[in-house]
């Protein structure tokens, strides 16, 4: 979807500080400050992860690096060189200075260049993000939200006197590189205790994190007092048989029949572990499935939650954080909801996040009682476990790579999200150690990663304060409190008077290009036409317009004209559009078909 309202609206009904100027400054488009080059329609077919000229596409915006290659012949002008300002059209809108390697223009990828006799780069950079994070707000999506160069070209931006934006920058840009500093350590800080947390998760799940204990007792080396995991396993699995009998004899004994002839043959065994690539285990530990150490496996309820806090929590995806449950940002369901109390759930049950992106697959954690009754979404499994396993040991698995690896192995992808069902959570094969071991692991483990979710903590509150610290540097530089203003300065309202003079006299030039284009577009319309009528079918815009001879590396104001004059015919009832998507939902191109008069 687009923007449906106007800069000036966003500008005047801005909470955030960042969208101010001073009362002596002016304000200026940007397109009467900037040239904007939209990204050229590239052939996707001659896209390359390994040669031809490097790509810019969306999703670079912000690395200032790209893993995309384009193989075919391109137009200089849609180089975009080191330093020079980006901005990605979908999505989130993000700008940012491209890296050093040059690269092309991709389409939904703009390019600003401001003419710097009028208004700094620089002070444009610090500038734009907050503009186009308060157009973003301000943008209906169903799908992906767009931004078109129009909207940016609207864009009212603050103009200080030219000699005022340069101290401006000269002073974010002292202030800014300190604070950037110090987030960049926090980030490493940051990086660096997430992966330690990884390595104790691994630690746990291999048997190193209680080796020493396990030397000191000698499990599985003769020791008879203690149990084996192997032995763990086969009283486990004896004790889930007698459950299965005691339910089928009360079942029948309820409902008055005797006891059917070989019943006991039919009972489920559980599905075995896979162990052909597990990795060999710590003497007298045990591979089992998840279904051999299950007593029940549930899926949540599909009923549409409310904000009633009266009812009863539901437990949703968002609600798993870093292995842990989180209970702010609840829904509720009735007290009396037909489903309860059979969804409530028990202390202990791990909750396993079924669907949804691929990254998201997999998110594990044990819950505690601390919310009761407490039940869960539709997209969530509960696995109840039997009595001799504690929980967290399998949410440690599965929230470890091991885990990690293996969701990646069973997913299955579906349009616009992944999937792992109740089956193959089922055969999962995790580790399973003595019983006392288990105990050892789980409270080592839970003292080791509360240091560590403490420590995180304190580095997400440091990057909360560095980002409202930067924000504050920000609004003081766009309210003109930054550096004072210097009276021999040209005034703002002069700049503003050159500008649009200079822009009245480049103005005059255009008209009969105009006209020319005007004639090139219609004729190029006409052809188009006669294109897709032979095609006689969809056909790849892409595809379509390189049969007009509309080249990849057409002007921007071409393109723009012909997509306009393409979007009059759509609403005419002549011309069909319709978007190609991908699995996950992204767009891939438009594809084009003709309709009968």
């Amino acid at each position: 979807m687009a923007f449906t309202t106007t800069v000036r609206e966003v500008i005047d009904n801005d909470k955030t500080g960042l969208l101010t100027k001073h009362s002596s400054w002016e304000r200026v488009q940007l397109i009467e400050v900037a040239t904007i080059l939209n990204g050229a329609p590239f052939d996707s077919a001659m896209f390359s992860i390994t040669e031809g000229h490097p790509l810019i596409r969306i999703r670079d915006v912000l690395t200032g690096t790209t893993s995309t290659y384009f193989r075919g012949t391109y137009d200089n002008a849609y180089v975009v060189r080191q330093g020079e300002l980006v901005v990605g059209m979908d999505g989130d809108f993000n700008s940012a200075y491209w890296g050093a390697v040059p690269a092309l223009l991709n389409q939904r990828v703009c390019k600003i260049t401001p003419d710097e006799n009028f208004y700094s780069k620089a002070f444009l950079g610090h500038l734009l993000p907050g503009y186009l994070a308060a157009i973003n707000a301000n943008t209906s999506a169903i799908t992906v939200k767009h931004l078109s160069s129009k909207t940016i070209g609207e864009i009212e931006l603050p103009l200080p006197p030219r000699p005022e934006q340069t101290r401006i920058v000269e002073k974010l840009e002292e202030l800014l590189s300190d604070l950037d500093a110090g987030v960049a350590e926090l980030k490493a800080a940051q990086k660096k205790l997430g992966q330690y947390r990884q390595s104790l998760l691994k630690a746990a799940v291999e048997g190193a994190l209680t080796a020493e204990w396990r030397a000191s007792r000698k499990v599985g080396a003769g020791d008879t007092a203690l149990e084996t995991g192997s032995q763990l396993l086969q009283r486990i699995l004896t004790e889930r048989r007698a459950r299965w009998e005691a339910k089928q004899r009360a079942k029948f004994a309820e409902q008055g029949k005797p006891q059917p002839r070989d019943w006991q043959e039919k009972y489920p065994e559980p599905v075995q572990p896979d162990t052909s690539d597990l990795p060999n285990l710590p003497d007298g530990w045990v591979w089992a499935s998840v279904d051999q150490l299950t007593a029940e496996q549930k899926y949540g309820s599909s009923s549409k939650t409310n904000e009633d806090s009266t009812g009863v929590p539901i437990l949703r995806m968002g609600n798993i954080q870093d292995g842990d449950l989180d209970f702010s940002n609840l829904k509720y369901l009735p007290a009396d909801h037909d489903e309860f109390p059979g969804l409530y759930l028990q202390d202990g049950d791990l909750l396993f996040n079924r669907t949804n992106s691929p990254e998201l697959v997999g998110k594990t954690a044990v819950y505690r009682s601390q919310l009761s009754p407490c039940s869960f979404a539709s997209y969530l499994i509960s696995v109840r476990f039997c009595e001799s396993y504690i929980p967290e040991l399998a949410s440690t698995f599965i929230n470890s790579a091991y885990g990690k690896h293996w969701i990646k192995s069973v997913v299955v992808q579906q349009v616009g999200q992944a999937n792992v069902n109740g089956s193959k959570l089922a055969a999962l094969a995790i580790p399973l150690p003595p019983f006392d071991e288990q105990k050892v692991i789980v409270s080592s483990l839970h003292a080791q990663t509360s240091e560590i979710v403490e420590q995180l903590k304190n580095v997400e509150t440091s990057l909360k304060q560095s980002a409202a610290q930067r924000k504050n540097i920000l609004r003081a530089a766009f309210s003109g409190q930054l550096v004072p203003q210097d009276t021999n300065d040209e005034p703002a309202s002069v700049l503003l008077e050159r500008i649009r003079a200079d822009r009245d006299e480049r103005d005059k030039q255009p008209k009969v290009r105009k006209a020319k284009q005007q004639k090139e577009i219609a004729a190029m319309v006409s052809k188009l036409m006669d294109v897709l009528a032979e095609a006689g079918d969809w056909l790849p815009a892409q595809e379509a317009f390189r049969r007009c001879g509309v080249a990849d590396g057409a002007q921007t104001e071409q393109l723009e004209a012909l997509y306009a004059e393409l979007r009059a015919l759509d609403k005419a009832g002549r011309l069909a559009v319709e978007p190609v998507t991908d699995t996950q939902g992204r767009k891939l191109h438009d594809r084009l078909k003709l309709l009968a008069a």
